[in-house]
Protein backbone atom coordinates (compact mmCIF):
# COMPACT_ATOMS: atom_id res chain seq x y z
CA UNK A 1 0.00 0.00 0.00
CA UNK A 2 2.72 2.59 -0.63
CA UNK A 3 2.30 5.59 -1.75
CA UNK A 4 4.47 7.86 -4.40
CA UNK A 5 7.21 8.96 -2.41
CA UNK A 6 6.83 12.14 -4.39
CA UNK A 7 3.43 12.85 -3.38
CA UNK A 8 3.80 16.50 -1.92
CA UNK A 9 2.86 16.71 1.92
CA UNK A 10 -0.02 20.05 0.99
CA UNK A 11 -1.68 17.75 -1.05
CA UNK A 12 -3.17 15.96 2.04
CA UNK A 13 -4.99 19.20 2.44
CA UNK A 14 -6.91 18.37 -1.03
CA UNK A 15 -8.36 15.24 0.71
CA UNK A 16 -8.87 16.49 4.27
CA UNK A 17 -6.37 14.91 5.80
CA UNK A 18 -4.90 18.43 7.42
CA UNK A 19 -7.73 20.51 8.48
CA UNK A 20 -6.79 23.46 5.87
CA UNK A 21 -3.07 23.72 7.23
CA UNK A 22 -1.43 24.39 4.22
CA UNK A 23 -2.99 28.07 3.16
CA UNK A 24 -2.45 28.33 -0.62
CA UNK A 25 -1.53 25.22 -1.49
CA UNK A 26 2.06 26.12 -0.59
CA UNK A 27 4.46 23.25 -0.18
CA UNK A 28 5.32 22.14 3.79
CA UNK A 29 9.40 22.68 2.81
CA UNK A 30 8.19 26.35 1.80
CA UNK A 31 8.93 28.54 4.66
CA UNK A 32 7.77 32.04 3.94
CA UNK A 33 10.09 34.70 4.72
CA UNK A 34 13.47 34.17 5.32
CA UNK A 35 14.90 36.14 8.31
CA UNK A 36 17.24 38.70 7.15
CA UNK A 37 20.34 37.50 9.45
CA UNK A 38 20.57 34.32 7.59
CA UNK A 39 22.89 34.19 4.39
CA UNK A 40 22.14 31.70 3.33
CA UNK A 41 19.02 29.59 2.04
CA UNK A 42 18.53 26.24 3.15
CA UNK A 43 20.55 23.41 0.85
CA UNK A 44 23.81 26.28 0.80
CA UNK A 45 26.91 25.21 2.34
CA UNK A 46 29.46 27.93 3.12
CA UNK A 47 32.20 29.54 4.86
CA UNK A 48 30.94 31.09 8.07
CA UNK A 49 30.57 34.80 7.76
CA UNK A 50 31.72 35.44 11.30
CA UNK A 51 34.45 33.40 12.25
CA UNK A 52 36.32 33.34 16.01
CA UNK A 53 40.44 33.60 15.54
CA UNK A 54 41.91 30.41 16.39
CA UNK A 55 45.16 32.02 17.49
CA UNK A 56 42.99 33.51 20.51
CA UNK A 57 41.91 30.12 21.70
CA UNK A 58 43.85 27.82 24.40
CA UNK A 59 46.54 25.06 22.08
CA UNK A 60 46.53 21.92 22.53
CA UNK A 61 49.83 20.46 22.75
CA UNK A 62 49.19 16.71 21.69
CA UNK A 63 53.24 16.18 22.17
CA UNK A 64 52.90 17.26 25.58
CA UNK A 65 52.48 13.66 26.83
CA UNK A 66 56.34 12.68 25.90
CA UNK A 67 57.46 14.49 28.80
CA UNK A 68 55.07 13.21 31.47
CA UNK A 69 57.09 11.00 34.29
CA UNK A 70 54.72 8.52 36.13
CA UNK A 71 50.87 8.36 34.94
CA UNK A 72 48.47 11.57 34.50
CA UNK A 73 45.68 11.10 36.22
CA UNK A 74 42.73 12.85 34.19
CA UNK A 75 39.05 13.21 35.08
CA UNK A 76 35.94 12.40 32.79
CA UNK A 77 32.84 13.88 33.81
CA UNK A 78 29.97 11.96 31.31
CA UNK A 79 26.33 11.70 31.44
CA UNK A 80 25.95 8.43 30.73
CA UNK A 81 23.65 6.44 32.64
CA UNK A 82 22.66 2.33 33.72
CA UNK A 83 23.94 0.07 30.90
CA UNK A 84 25.21 2.81 29.08
CA UNK A 85 27.33 3.84 31.79
CA UNK A 86 29.12 0.75 32.34
CA UNK A 87 29.94 0.32 28.73
CA UNK A 88 31.49 3.33 28.76
CA UNK A 89 33.49 2.37 32.02
CA UNK A 90 34.46 -1.07 29.91
CA UNK A 91 36.15 0.74 27.46
CA UNK A 92 37.75 3.06 29.89
CA UNK A 93 39.08 0.30 31.74
CA UNK A 94 40.63 -1.24 28.57
CA UNK A 95 42.68 2.06 27.94
CA UNK A 96 43.60 1.74 31.14
CA UNK A 97 44.92 -1.38 31.08
CA UNK A 98 46.51 -0.62 27.50
CA UNK A 99 49.12 1.90 28.47
CA UNK A 100 50.81 3.23 31.98
CA UNK A 101 51.04 7.00 31.07
CA UNK A 102 47.66 8.33 31.91
CA UNK A 103 44.98 6.75 33.78
CA UNK A 104 41.25 7.97 33.54
CA UNK A 105 38.77 8.07 36.37
CA UNK A 106 35.08 8.59 35.10
CA UNK A 107 32.07 10.45 37.11
CA UNK A 108 28.76 10.88 35.89
CA UNK A 109 24.75 10.12 36.49
CA UNK A 110 23.10 12.12 33.78
CA UNK A 111 23.26 14.76 31.15
CA UNK A 112 21.06 17.15 33.61
CA UNK A 113 23.09 17.08 35.90
CA UNK A 114 26.77 16.55 34.53
CA UNK A 115 25.69 20.07 32.90
CA UNK A 116 24.83 21.78 36.12
CA UNK A 117 27.39 20.59 38.18
CA UNK A 118 30.01 21.71 35.52
CA UNK A 119 28.16 25.23 34.69
CA UNK A 120 28.45 25.67 38.62
CA UNK A 121 32.11 24.33 38.89
CA UNK A 122 34.58 26.86 38.86
CA UNK A 123 37.30 26.29 36.33
CA UNK A 124 39.98 24.82 39.00
CA UNK A 125 37.29 22.21 40.04
CA UNK A 126 36.07 21.20 36.48
CA UNK A 127 37.28 17.60 35.30
CA UNK A 128 39.51 17.26 32.65
CA UNK A 129 37.22 15.70 29.98
CA UNK A 130 33.41 16.10 29.68
CA UNK A 131 30.84 14.78 27.65
CA UNK A 132 27.60 17.25 26.73
CA UNK A 133 24.69 16.46 24.58
CA UNK A 134 24.15 18.05 21.03
CA UNK A 135 22.10 20.81 22.29
CA UNK A 136 24.99 22.84 24.30
CA UNK A 137 27.31 23.42 21.81
CA UNK A 138 26.97 27.45 22.05
CA UNK A 139 26.62 27.42 25.68
CA UNK A 140 29.90 25.35 25.83
CA UNK A 141 31.53 27.31 23.59
CA UNK A 142 30.81 30.51 25.55
CA UNK A 143 32.30 29.10 29.07
CA UNK A 144 35.30 29.97 27.03
CA UNK A 145 36.55 27.01 29.58
CA UNK A 146 37.65 23.93 26.78
CA UNK A 147 40.58 23.72 24.20
CA UNK A 148 39.21 23.48 20.65
CA UNK A 149 39.31 19.60 19.21
CA UNK A 150 40.07 21.09 15.67
CA UNK A 151 43.23 22.28 17.75
CA UNK A 152 44.19 18.85 18.69
CA UNK A 153 43.53 17.61 15.30
CA UNK A 154 45.38 19.61 14.29
CA UNK A 155 48.62 19.27 16.12
CA UNK A 156 48.27 15.46 16.28
CA UNK A 157 47.72 15.03 12.80
CA UNK A 158 45.02 13.07 13.49
CA UNK A 159 43.11 11.51 10.52
CA UNK A 160 39.56 12.98 10.06
CA UNK A 161 38.95 11.70 6.99
CA UNK A 162 37.11 8.50 7.80
CA UNK A 163 34.59 10.65 10.01
CA UNK A 164 31.06 11.40 9.40
CA UNK A 165 31.19 14.79 8.14
CA UNK A 166 27.65 15.31 8.99
CA UNK A 167 28.79 13.93 12.74
CA UNK A 168 31.71 16.89 12.94
CA UNK A 169 29.88 19.44 11.64
CA UNK A 170 27.35 19.36 14.16
CA UNK A 171 30.10 20.02 16.88
CA UNK A 172 31.63 23.30 14.97
CA UNK A 173 30.58 26.48 14.29
CA UNK A 174 32.11 29.96 12.99
CA UNK A 175 35.33 27.93 11.84
CA UNK A 176 36.22 25.92 14.75
CA UNK A 177 36.14 22.25 15.77
CA UNK A 178 34.91 22.46 19.34
CA UNK A 179 34.09 18.96 20.37
CA UNK A 180 34.87 15.49 19.18
CA UNK A 181 31.53 13.61 18.43
CA UNK A 182 31.06 10.53 20.60
CA UNK A 183 28.01 8.53 20.91
CA UNK A 184 25.68 9.78 17.77
CA UNK A 185 22.10 8.50 17.88
CA UNK A 186 18.69 10.48 16.02
CA UNK A 187 15.26 8.82 15.83
CA UNK A 188 14.11 6.28 14.01
CA UNK A 189 10.61 4.82 14.10
CA UNK A 190 10.14 1.34 16.04
CA UNK A 191 7.36 -0.62 15.22
CA UNK A 192 5.49 -3.93 16.02
CA UNK A 193 5.77 -6.11 12.79
CA UNK A 194 3.08 -8.14 14.51
CA UNK A 195 0.57 -5.62 14.56
CA UNK A 196 1.99 -4.80 10.75
CA UNK A 197 0.66 -8.60 9.89
CA UNK A 198 -2.19 -8.75 11.42
CA UNK A 199 -3.30 -5.60 9.75
CA UNK A 200 -1.67 -6.18 6.19
CA UNK A 201 1.05 -4.18 6.61
CA UNK A 202 4.68 -5.43 5.00
CA UNK A 203 6.12 -6.02 8.22
CA UNK A 204 9.81 -4.66 6.41
CA UNK A 205 7.70 -1.61 4.54
CA UNK A 206 7.32 0.99 7.30
CA UNK A 207 6.49 4.47 6.38
CA UNK A 208 8.89 6.96 5.41
CA UNK A 209 6.64 10.72 5.01
CA UNK A 210 4.12 11.70 7.45
CA UNK A 211 1.79 11.02 4.76
CA UNK A 212 2.08 7.46 4.58
CA UNK A 213 2.65 7.46 8.66
CA UNK A 214 -1.32 8.09 8.77
CA UNK A 215 -2.40 5.86 6.08
CA UNK A 216 -0.28 3.01 7.86
CA UNK A 217 -1.89 4.18 10.91
CA UNK A 218 -5.51 4.26 9.52
CA UNK A 219 -5.07 0.70 8.60
CA UNK A 220 -3.70 -0.58 11.84
CA UNK A 221 -6.84 0.79 13.74
CA UNK A 222 -9.47 0.17 11.25
CA UNK A 223 -8.38 -3.56 11.32
CA UNK A 224 -8.35 -3.87 14.64
CA UNK A 225 -4.43 -4.91 14.68
CA UNK A 226 -3.66 -1.97 17.28
CA UNK A 227 -5.42 0.86 18.98
CA UNK A 228 -3.29 3.11 17.99
CA UNK A 229 -0.81 3.68 14.82
CA UNK A 230 1.47 5.53 17.22
CA UNK A 231 2.21 6.83 20.50
CA UNK A 232 3.53 9.97 20.56
CA UNK A 233 5.14 12.36 23.88
CA UNK A 234 5.70 15.98 24.44
CA UNK A 235 9.38 15.30 26.37
CA UNK A 236 11.86 18.20 25.25
CA UNK A 237 14.84 16.31 24.51
CA UNK A 238 12.42 13.59 22.25
CA UNK A 239 8.74 14.37 20.54
CA UNK A 240 8.46 17.71 22.33
CA UNK A 241 11.88 19.64 20.76
CA UNK A 242 14.12 17.55 19.18
CA UNK A 243 12.01 15.83 16.81
CA UNK A 244 10.66 18.95 15.99
CA UNK A 245 13.78 20.03 14.83
CA UNK A 246 14.37 16.78 13.17
CA UNK A 247 11.75 17.65 10.90
CA UNK A 248 12.99 20.73 9.96
CA UNK A 249 15.78 19.70 8.74
CA UNK A 250 14.52 16.95 6.87
CA UNK A 251 12.33 19.82 5.29
CA UNK A 252 15.56 21.53 4.79
CA UNK A 253 14.20 24.89 6.91
CA UNK A 254 16.36 26.46 9.28
CA UNK A 255 14.85 26.06 12.68
CA UNK A 256 16.79 29.10 13.97
CA UNK A 257 18.25 32.38 12.22
CA UNK A 258 21.92 32.79 11.20
CA UNK A 259 21.79 29.80 9.41
CA UNK A 260 20.68 27.64 12.68
CA UNK A 261 23.30 29.82 14.53
CA UNK A 262 25.85 28.25 12.64
CA UNK A 263 27.20 30.96 10.85
CA UNK A 264 26.29 34.02 12.76
CA UNK A 265 24.73 34.05 16.35
CA UNK A 266 21.00 33.09 16.47
CA UNK A 267 18.39 36.03 17.79
CA UNK A 268 15.36 34.32 17.00
CA UNK A 269 13.78 30.59 16.24
CA UNK A 270 11.65 29.96 13.19
CA UNK A 271 9.63 26.87 14.36
CA UNK A 272 6.03 29.18 14.29
CA UNK A 273 6.63 29.92 10.44
CA UNK A 274 4.14 27.71 8.06
CA UNK A 275 5.81 24.81 7.88
CA UNK A 276 6.08 24.53 12.42
CA UNK A 277 2.12 25.04 11.73
CA UNK A 278 1.70 22.63 9.33
CA UNK A 279 3.84 19.94 10.92
CA UNK A 280 2.00 20.19 14.31
CA UNK A 281 -1.66 20.25 12.86
CA UNK A 282 -0.98 17.24 10.82
CA UNK A 283 0.59 15.37 14.16
CA UNK A 284 -2.61 17.27 16.26
CA UNK A 285 -5.02 15.78 13.83
CA UNK A 286 -4.21 12.31 13.86
CA UNK A 287 -4.53 12.81 17.77
CA UNK A 288 -8.10 14.09 17.29
CA UNK A 289 -8.42 11.10 14.88
CA UNK A 290 -7.90 8.64 16.87
CA UNK A 291 -4.72 7.44 15.04
CA UNK A 292 -2.23 8.66 17.41
CA UNK A 293 -2.17 8.82 21.19
CA UNK A 294 0.18 11.27 23.50
CA UNK A 295 1.96 9.29 26.59
CA UNK A 296 2.77 12.97 27.66
CA UNK A 297 6.42 13.91 28.21
CA UNK A 298 7.68 10.79 28.54
CA UNK A 299 8.38 10.43 31.83
CA UNK A 300 10.16 7.18 32.25
CA UNK A 301 11.87 7.66 28.69
CA UNK A 302 10.31 4.70 27.99
CA UNK A 303 6.45 5.34 27.94
CA UNK A 304 6.39 5.53 23.70
CA UNK A 305 8.12 2.32 23.36
CA UNK A 306 6.36 0.71 26.73
CA UNK A 307 2.97 1.44 24.28
CA UNK A 308 3.88 -1.06 21.34
CA UNK A 309 3.99 -4.05 23.99
CA UNK A 310 0.87 -2.50 26.03
CA UNK A 311 -1.63 -5.77 25.68
CA UNK A 312 -4.64 -3.21 26.18
CA UNK A 313 -4.29 -0.70 23.89
CA UNK A 314 -1.29 -0.89 21.91
CA UNK A 315 -0.11 1.23 19.72
CA UNK A 316 1.93 -0.02 16.80
CA UNK A 317 4.58 2.68 16.49
CA UNK A 318 6.85 4.11 18.21
CA UNK A 319 9.52 7.38 17.27
CA UNK A 320 12.49 7.12 19.92
CA UNK A 321 15.92 7.69 19.74
CA UNK A 322 18.18 4.86 18.38
CA UNK A 323 19.99 4.55 21.07
CA UNK A 324 17.74 2.29 23.23
CA UNK A 325 17.75 -0.02 20.28
CA UNK A 326 20.18 -2.53 22.48
CA UNK A 327 18.78 -2.20 25.34
CA UNK A 328 14.92 -2.89 24.05
CA UNK A 329 15.89 -6.09 21.71
CA UNK A 330 17.82 -7.37 24.72
CA UNK A 331 14.41 -6.53 26.75
CA UNK A 332 12.42 -8.19 24.62
CA UNK A 333 15.02 -11.75 24.50
CA UNK A 334 14.40 -11.98 27.94
CA UNK A 335 10.53 -12.40 27.36
CA UNK A 336 9.16 -10.18 29.54
CA UNK A 337 7.06 -9.51 27.10
CA UNK A 338 4.88 -12.63 26.14
CA UNK A 339 3.10 -10.69 23.21
CA UNK A 340 6.28 -9.82 21.91
CA UNK A 341 9.37 -10.89 21.14
CA UNK A 342 12.98 -8.98 19.70
CA UNK A 343 12.28 -10.45 16.41
CA UNK A 344 9.22 -8.28 16.41
CA UNK A 345 10.75 -5.41 16.54
CA UNK A 346 11.00 -3.62 13.45
CA UNK A 347 13.24 -0.14 13.04
CA UNK A 348 12.64 2.31 10.24
CA UNK A 349 13.35 5.72 9.14
CA UNK A 350 11.88 8.51 10.99
CA UNK A 351 8.98 9.56 9.18
CA UNK A 352 9.13 13.47 8.18
CA UNK A 353 8.01 16.06 5.38
CA UNK A 354 7.59 14.27 1.88
CA UNK A 355 9.74 11.37 3.43
CA UNK A 356 13.10 13.08 2.66
CA UNK A 357 15.95 11.40 4.40
CA UNK A 358 18.29 12.74 6.61
CA UNK A 359 18.37 13.33 10.41
CA UNK A 360 20.11 15.78 12.87
CA UNK A 361 22.99 14.43 14.97
CA UNK A 362 21.78 13.54 18.61
CA UNK A 363 23.94 11.78 21.46
CA UNK A 364 26.76 13.73 23.07
CA UNK A 365 30.63 15.01 22.09
CA UNK A 366 34.01 15.39 24.27
CA UNK A 367 35.12 18.15 25.18
CA UNK A 368 38.80 18.88 26.78
CA UNK A 369 38.84 21.16 29.69
CA UNK A 370 41.58 24.18 29.49
CA UNK A 371 43.15 23.22 32.53
CA UNK A 372 46.46 24.87 31.91
CA UNK A 373 48.41 21.73 32.25
CA UNK A 374 50.07 20.87 29.00
CA UNK A 375 50.60 17.40 29.89
CA UNK A 376 46.88 17.24 30.98
CA UNK A 377 45.31 18.39 28.43
CA UNK A 378 47.63 16.03 25.56
CA UNK A 379 46.75 13.33 28.13
CA UNK A 380 42.72 14.06 27.72
CA UNK A 381 43.80 14.17 24.04
CA UNK A 382 45.20 10.11 24.00
CA UNK A 383 41.89 9.34 25.62
CA UNK A 384 39.20 11.01 23.19
CA UNK A 385 41.76 9.43 19.97
CA UNK A 386 41.46 6.23 22.21
CA UNK A 387 37.64 6.25 21.87
CA UNK A 388 37.11 7.25 18.64
CA UNK A 389 38.93 4.65 16.90
CA UNK A 390 37.43 2.68 14.46
CA UNK A 391 37.52 -0.46 17.06
CA UNK A 392 36.03 1.11 20.14
CA UNK A 393 33.52 3.07 17.64
CA UNK A 394 32.72 -0.57 16.51
CA UNK A 395 32.15 -2.09 20.19
CA UNK A 396 30.36 1.17 21.62
CA UNK A 397 27.58 0.85 18.11
CA UNK A 398 27.73 -3.15 18.30
CA UNK A 399 26.66 -2.97 22.03
CA UNK A 400 24.38 0.35 22.18
CA UNK A 401 22.90 1.18 19.42
CA UNK A 402 24.81 4.26 19.14
CA UNK A 403 25.58 5.22 15.63
CA UNK A 404 29.69 5.08 14.71
CA UNK A 405 31.33 8.50 13.79
CA UNK A 406 33.49 6.78 11.68
CA UNK A 407 32.40 4.47 8.52
CA UNK A 408 35.85 2.23 9.21
CA UNK A 409 34.05 1.09 12.30
CA UNK A 410 31.02 -0.64 9.86
CA UNK A 411 34.28 -3.30 8.14
CA UNK A 412 35.17 -3.65 11.81
CA UNK A 413 34.39 -6.63 14.31
CA UNK A 414 32.03 -6.70 16.59
CA UNK A 415 29.61 -4.00 14.49
CA UNK A 416 30.85 -5.89 11.22
CA UNK A 417 28.97 -9.13 12.24
CA UNK A 418 25.91 -6.99 14.01
CA UNK A 419 25.21 -4.98 10.79
CA UNK A 420 25.58 -8.09 8.47
CA UNK A 421 23.12 -10.11 10.44
CA UNK A 422 20.93 -7.06 11.94
CA UNK A 423 19.63 -4.77 9.35
CA UNK A 424 17.51 -2.83 12.36
CA UNK A 425 20.55 -1.22 13.41
CA UNK A 426 22.21 0.07 10.34
CA UNK A 427 18.98 2.71 10.05
CA UNK A 428 20.17 5.28 12.19
CA UNK A 429 23.53 5.25 10.09
CA UNK A 430 22.07 5.60 7.07
CA UNK A 431 19.67 8.38 8.03
CA UNK A 432 23.15 10.23 8.39
CA UNK A 433 24.73 9.13 5.46
CA UNK A 434 21.80 10.11 3.66
CA UNK A 435 21.61 13.97 5.14
CA UNK A 436 22.16 16.48 2.54
CA UNK A 437 25.59 18.71 3.09
CA UNK A 438 24.21 21.53 4.10
CA UNK A 439 23.79 23.62 6.92
CA UNK A 440 19.77 22.85 7.69
CA UNK A 441 21.26 19.46 8.60
CA UNK A 442 23.65 20.55 11.04
CA UNK A 443 20.58 21.66 13.38
CA UNK A 444 20.62 24.70 15.60
CA UNK A 445 23.08 26.06 17.87
CA UNK A 446 21.22 28.46 20.10
CA UNK A 447 22.38 29.38 23.58
CA UNK A 448 19.65 28.67 25.86
CA UNK A 449 18.91 25.56 23.36
CA UNK A 450 17.84 23.13 26.49
CA UNK A 451 15.58 25.74 28.08
CA UNK A 452 14.25 26.74 24.25
CA UNK A 453 13.15 22.94 23.63
CA UNK A 454 11.25 22.93 26.99
CA UNK A 455 9.25 25.52 25.92
CA UNK A 456 8.51 24.32 23.17
CA UNK A 457 7.77 20.91 24.50
CA UNK A 458 5.25 22.92 26.69
CA UNK A 459 3.63 24.16 23.76
CA UNK A 460 3.60 20.65 21.71
CA UNK A 461 1.85 19.23 25.20
CA UNK A 462 -1.16 21.76 24.67
CA UNK A 463 -1.22 21.24 20.88
CA UNK A 464 -1.59 17.25 21.64
CA UNK A 465 -4.39 18.72 23.96
CA UNK A 466 -6.23 20.14 21.45
CA UNK A 467 -4.81 23.82 21.77
CA UNK A 468 -4.78 26.20 18.66
CA UNK A 469 -1.72 25.50 16.87
CA UNK A 470 -0.49 28.76 15.72
CA UNK A 471 -1.26 30.77 19.16
CA UNK A 472 0.81 28.16 20.56
CA UNK A 473 3.52 27.75 18.54
CA UNK A 474 3.58 32.02 18.66
CA UNK A 475 3.24 31.89 22.48
CA UNK A 476 6.22 29.53 22.65
CA UNK A 477 8.03 31.71 20.15
CA UNK A 478 7.35 34.41 21.71
CA UNK A 479 9.16 33.25 25.00
CA UNK A 480 12.16 31.64 23.38
CA UNK A 481 13.07 34.45 21.73
CA UNK A 482 13.44 36.47 24.91
CA UNK A 483 15.33 33.64 26.31
CA UNK A 484 17.61 34.46 23.33
CA UNK A 485 17.85 37.68 23.65
CA UNK A 486 18.98 37.47 27.23
CA UNK A 487 21.38 34.83 27.01
CA UNK A 488 22.89 37.18 24.07
CA UNK A 489 23.24 39.73 26.20
CA UNK A 490 24.64 37.68 29.24
CA UNK A 491 27.44 36.48 26.59
CA UNK A 492 28.41 39.28 24.20
CA UNK A 493 26.00 38.56 21.41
Amino acid sequence: MRTTRTHRFAALAAVGLIAAACSGGDDITDSGDKPATSSTTPGDTLAPTTTVALDLLPDCPTDALETATGTVEIEFWHGMGSVLADELQKLADAYNDSQSKVHVTLSGESYEITIDNYLQASQDSRPDLVQMPEYMVQSMVDTESTVPVGKCIDSSGFDTSEFLPTALTAYSTQGVQWAMPFNVSNPVLYYSKKAFIAAGLDPNDPPESLEELRAYSQQLVDSGAAQYGIALDSGFDSGGGWYVEQWFAQAQEYYADGDNGRTNRATQVLYNNQTGVDLLTYVQTMINDGLAISVGDNASGTDDLLKIADESAPAAMAIHTSAALGGALELLKSGVFKQLGADDLGIGRMPGPDGNPGALIGGASLWPVNSGDPVKVAATWDFISYLVSAENQSEWAATTGYVPVRTDALTVEPYKTILDTDSRFSVAYDQLKASPDALTSAGPVVGPLRQIRAVLATAVAKIFGGDDVKTALDEAATQANNLIADYNTSNGG
